[in-house]
């Protein structure tokens, strides 16, 4: 499955913020491992957010997720 981050994004950040070109197969290695780590973080704070009957996920509760696995 193709990750849903845009690579072109990708690139741009690691252009702008490094200096430096990152190949096409890179961005899509990193955006998969981005797209994994937001799920994680989304589920935890969907979980959370349910958790204090809401139906929207807050601030608070991806603050909640770095306080919890320092992410």
């Amino acid at each position: 499955m193709m990750p849903k981050i845009p690579k072109a994004v990708l690139k741009k950040l690691v252009k702008d913020k490094f200096g430096i070109a990152i190949s096409d197969d890179a961005a899509d290695a990193l955006a998969g491992m981005l797209e994994k780590k937001a799920t994680s973080i989304a589920r935890y704070a969907v979980k959370r957010a349910q958790q204090k009957k809401r139906r929207m996920v807050t601030e608070d509760d991806i603050d909640s997720y770095k306080l919890r696995f320092g992410g």
